[in-house]
């Protein structure tokens, strides 16, 4: 794109062949020609039938629909529709959640204005906002939203609010001048105008110098459309761990089944055998169990003002480790406030201003009557700064529109971004005085006198220092400074003119801040007790940004706040080495967002990045957890983003980094669960080919246990309580594998020990015969695993726990036991699901053999309870006895 803010507008007019009278109809049919609508375009979209058949790319599908394929030759026509229902349904789940994710140009395109106000062949006419072109002559005036890109070609005091696009909340003062720089921020480009920004104040004249895709909205959109989603941790994880396992379940079943037909057995029954052991190791509910899980955190998390677009997002929003924020509106109130006021060489604090100071009660008289704004009933009506004077009254307890009734305005001469100054001359206190606020340089050198408690005197040079000296102070602290003086007339002269701005008196200082929210600095702190870096991005200027950050503990010693521009001359590689010693980024464009969330992820930091603004959007997407305030966000941004904030609370973020720890250790215990419970599946499998015994289960079986009375308990899990003190655990690298040796080894030792039990049944069962072995073998194994569901509950052991703190557990054990029973006593359901006719003594050791496991599992778990308090009493002795040495 070219640079032109650095040219004079006579030269862009030129440029695109164009008076300020407007396009001729033939430039127009050729620019529309030339540069097509002014609207954005979008990649072709996947059809339904793309994202379904995408679905069953995983390994772990394309084996269970072998397994399905083989259960239908052999017979096994229960086995073929259980199987196929779960792909399916998988399917289905997943084509459905991709179809309610990305929707952003939708909304990019609806920030356009329906109409634009243009000047064409020398008239002015209203036109669709798709229609215009460059070239075009664009009409701006209050409350538009601009269609287009553009240089300012006539100006009369334009106002413009690009806080959707910068980041910053202050409205931007428009000029007509050149900016002879070769690099500048989008939001000091002053003598610019951008689609999708709003005219606060004033009007304008324009040459639309860029539409549709050749927008700053544009190059946004197609960084959003390059930009692509990351995995979450879980995600990588059990995408690494689903392609091992069922690389490893191929090769044991290849195995099992040349072993068979080595001993003979026919192909049928060893296809047969080679399908039981593939059900029995693959976690056909995993996917399944993973997905309600997540769905069950994101309604706690929507009851806690966290909306969940994106269910993988819960379990993402656990592993953070960088939390990328904007400044405004987020982590501030979004909402200029008056902080301290300066007068008669003192400074106070705004709402302890005494107005039965008379020098105090001219300037805060002067600040409310030299206004435009009004704020009635949370209806605020004007520019920001001037608001934040009117609620400063408010709270002194002056109504703007009274204190405007007595002292009414004679005269005017309205804010000019040239002159920087505004001026209204009233009848006050039976004088006629000329109330002008303005830029503190401006103001200063017209000043001849000050106003002070002992009267009105010369302005000496001390006095002037002390001024200078003050505004310096507030200005380091990130404050903005308006001025005040009066004039006295003889006679009311509303006529005034600029030559009258001059010979003032000095009243004071006003200095305002968009402030932080109550809630951020505690926010902040629990982050970094979660051992998450806190990092601030905006558009605002670095001395603002700086103080906001210091004041909520972002930025801390050794700490380093840069601006866009330092940002542009340093190379990936350099970013990448010093991000970790940035906390605050100040003038950002949306390029340099998503670097500095790729300099993160980099790293191997787990990054989230929240926004509201139009320029969030891409950085949202390339992030791994994007999150959007609900209230002050824009569609795009809500779009963009996984995680929604309904009350646009910091703090809620740490909140819902609680919830996803909870949610990621509820899915490890229940993933444990399930695998353990496989595994010693597996393992009998395993014993009984290795042996030459007859087949323990039928394949039917192991996917009653797997799809039944699995799912329930695992379910259960996952709806486990937080323990205390979670957000001291560090976040988890990028890289940890849900699966660690610790827990593979635990999956393993558990397993075995189940094994042994319902291998032990299951001898016991030959004895009779091989029906009713292979009965006794899958009863033991259902049963056990359902008793494990407790010992998955957490590390420690259920008294630690809690026996009944968690009634899903009862709840899954009972309707487990429930359905078991039927499918042992109920003849259809023993016809059904290939059981024999049990003795009462051989169910009673049924019962045994499946409560032993958890027995020794749970006594284990207690020894080590023991161990750990234990340790954890000698370390608390010796923190204890180290801080009495410290205070000795």
């Amino acid at each position: 794109m070219k640079k032109y803010f650095s040219m004079p507008y006579e030269e862009v007019l030129n440029e695109f062949n164009v008076t300020s009278e407007g396009l001729s109809e033939k430039q127009l049919k050729d620019n529309l020609d030339k540069y097509g609508l002014n609207q954005l375009t979008e990649k072709k979209k996947q059809t339904v039938l793309q994202v379904f058949l995408s679905q069953f790319k995983d390994l772990l599908v394309l084996i269970l629909i072998a397994a399905a394929v083989i259960s239908a030759i052999t017979g096994s026509l229960e086995s073929t529709i259980v199987i196929i229902a779960v792909i399916v349904l998988n399917a289905l789940l997943g084509t459905v959640q991709h179809f309610k994710a990305e929707q952003s140009l939708d909304s990019l395109k609806a920030l356009s204005s329906p109409c634009a106000k243009v000047y064409r062949n020398g008239h002015k006419v209203e036109i669709p906002s798709k229609e215009l072109v460059p070239g075009d002559i664009l009409i701006l005036e209050a409350g538009d939203m601009i269609s287009a890109d553009g240089r300012i070609i006539q100006n009369f005091s334009l106002q413009v609010n690009e806080s959707s696009l910068t980041g910053e909340s202050e409205s931007v003062d428009k000029i007509v001048d050149i900016i002879e720089k070769e690099e500048i921020a989008l939001g000091d480009q002053k003598n610019m105008v951008f689609s999708g920004s709003l005219v606060t104040y004033g009007r304008a004249l324009v040459v639309v110098t860029g539409t549709g895709m050749n927008t700053e909205i544009g190059k946004i959109a197609n960084l959003m459309e390059e930009t692509q989603e990351k995995q979450t941790p879980l995600q990588v994880s059990l995408d690494d761990f689903s392609k091992k396992l069922a690389i490893g379940i191929f090769i044991v079943c290849i195995l099992v089944f040349g072993l068979s037909l080595y001993r003979g057995t026919n192909l049928l029954d060893s296809l047969m055998f080679a399908v039981a052991l593939a059900v029995a190791a693959i976690p056909e509910a995993l996917s399944s169990i993973v997905t309600i899980v997540l769905a069950l955190g994101t309604q706690k998390m929507a009851k806690e003002n966290a909306i969940v677009k994106k269910l993988r997002a819960v379990e993402g929003l656990g592993s953070v480790s960088v939390i990328c924020s904007d400044k405004t509106g987020t982590l501030t109130q979004n909402k200029m406030t008056v902080k301290k006021i300066y007068f008669d060489n003192k400074l106070v604090d705004g709402e302890e201003c005494d107005l039965n100071d008379e020098v105090a009660k001219y300037l805060v008289n002067a600040s409310i009557l030299c206004n435009d704004s009004t704020s009635k009933d949370g209806v605020e009506i004007g520019d920001p700064t001037e608001v934040a004077l009117v609620n400063l009254g408010h709270k002194l307890s002056i109504e703007e529109l009274d204190l405007r009734k007595t002292y009414g305005r004679l005269g005017e001469i309205p804010f000019d971004s040239d002159r920087k100054l505004m001026s209204t001359l009233h009848n006050f206190d039976n004088k006629y005085l000329m109330f002008t606020k303005g830029a503190f340089d401006v103001l200063l050198d017209r000043i001849v006198k000050i106003k002070t408690s002992s009267g009105v005197r010369d302005i000496t040079y001390e006095d002037k220092q002390n001024i200078i000296n003050t505004n310096k102070q507030l200005s380091q602290s990130g404050l903005r400074v308006l001025a005040f003086a009066y004039k006295e007339f003889e006679t009311a002269d509303n006529a005034l003119t600029l030559e009258h701005e001059n010979g003032y008196t000095f009243l004071g200082l006003i200095s305002m801040i968009d402030p932080p929210r109550e809630e951020s600095a505690e926010a902040v702190r629990d982050c970094i007790t979660a051992g998450i870096k806190p990092v601030m991005i905006t558009g605002d200027h670095k001395i603002t940004a700086s103080a906001i950050a210091k004041q909520i503990g972002i930025l801390q010693d050794g700490d380093r706040a840069v601006e866009g521009v330092e940002l542009e001359k340093m190379t990936d590689d350099e970013l990448r080495e010093n991000v970790e010693h940035i906390s605050v980024y100040a003038r950002v464009s949306p390029e340099h967002k998503i670097r500095i969330v790729r300099a993160w992820q980099e790293r191997d930091e787990i990054v989230a990045m929240t926004g509201d603004g139009v320029n969030d959007a891409p950085a949202l997407k390339q992030a791994d957890i994007g999150i959007a305030m609900g209230i002050t966000g824009t569609e795009v941004s809500k779009d963009a983003a996984s995680v929604i904030l309904t009350d646009d609370n910091f703090a809620t973020i740490v909140k819902s980094v609680a919830n996803g720890r909870n949610i990621y250790k509820n899915i490890k215990n229940s993933i444990k669960f399930l695998l353990s419970g496989n595994a010693s599946g597996i393992l009998s499998v395993l014993y009984a080919s290795i042996m030459a015994l007859p087949m323990p289960f039928h394949a039917v079986h192991l996917l009653f246990i797997n799809l039944l009375t699995d799912s329930l308990p695992a379910i259960a899990i996952g709806m486990e309580k937080p323990q205390k003190d979670l957000l001291k655990d560090k976040p988890r690298g990028r890289n940890s594998s849900i699966l660690s040796k610790d827990l593979i080894a635990e999956i393993a030792l558990e397993g075995l020990v189940i094994s042994i039990f319902t291998l032990a049944a299951f001898y016991m069962g030959l004895k009779v015969n091989d029906a009713v072995g292979s009965t006794m073998a899958f009863a033991t194994l259902c049963l056990a695993r359902l008793f494990h569901g407790f010992n998955c509950r957490g590390d420690k052991s259920i008294f630690s726990i809690g026996l009944f703190s968690n009634r899903y557990s009862w709840m899954a054990f009972g309707v487990g036991l429930l359905l078991l029973n039927a499918v042992l006593f109920l003849p259809f359901m023993q016809s059904l699901f290939e059981v024999s006719v049990l003795t009462g003594s051989q169910v009673g050791y049924i019962y045994l053999f499946a409560f032993l496991p958890t027995v020794i599992i749970q006594v284990v778990k207690v020894i080590r309870d023991l161990v750990s308090s234990n340790k954890s009493s000698k370390e608390n002795i010796v923190e204890e006895k180290n801080d009495i040495s410290k205070v000795a």
